[in-house]
């Protein structure tokens, strides 16, 4: 498992672009993919919302159980991935391509995320 160099990463295994004009892109790591099996229902937040870092902003259903989405900033959410609502399993094939799930405008990033090092570290020990 490879996590891409350029991303951050939160302990409830999401990952964060970094911002372009202050819009950050969200996912889940393929170690959170491959956690929940197939992924076969989507629920994430509307555009407008307002999120918080380390908050639950959305759900991800596989054939194993129902997790939460965390939000790994804090921001107001300008876009989600209907294509991860139309086709949940996109999150299983590409979790850091097609597989994303929303846009944020990032009001406060924490410390605590991790680069890709650490997390593959923290990933490992998990």
């Amino acid at each position: 498992m490879s996590n891409p160099e350029q991303l951050r990463y939160s302990k409830e295994h999401e990952w964060l672009s970094d911002a372009e004009d202050g819009v950050a892109t969200v996912g889940i790591t393929e170690h959170a993919a491959n956690a929940l099996g197939d992924v076969v229902f989507v629920q994430l937040p509307d555009v407008g919302d307002t999120v918080s870092a380390g908050e639950t902003c959305g759900e991800l259903e596989s054939t194993k159980s129902v997790s939460d989405l965390y939000s790994p900033v804090s921001g107001e959410v300008t876009e989600i991935n209907q294509d991860v609502v139309d086709d949940p399993a996109l999150v299983n094939s590409a979790p850091f391509e097609g597989g994303w799930l929303f846009k944020v405008k990032v009001s406060e990033v924490p410390d605590d995320l991790l680069t890709a090092d650490e997390y593959t570290a923290f990933a490992a020990g998990a």
